[in-house]
């Protein structure tokens, strides 16, 4: 399942600050006081918006290269 389906954002936290060194703090204060995992999809969450998720086409591709081997 992506995570950008499950989403769903929380209309009720909001504030206004006056200043961004208020904004800068605040947003540090919101992420220390989430766990690592919260975390990490918080940041799936913003690759999936930035990137894109398409399992089936975003595999690795393999490459093979024969190479031959002369002795010196």
């Amino acid at each position: 399942m992506r995570t950008i389906d499950t989403f769903r954002m929380d209309k009720e936290e909001f504030s206004v600050l006056s200043s961004f060194e208020e904004a800068d703090a605040a947003d540090k204060a919101y992420w220390h006081a989430k766990s690592p995992q919260e975390r990490m999809e918080a940041l799936e969450l913003m690759r999936q918006i930035n990137y894109g998720y398409d399992p089936t086409t975003e595999r690795l591709q393999r490459v093979l290269e024969i190479a031959e081997f002369t002795p010196s």
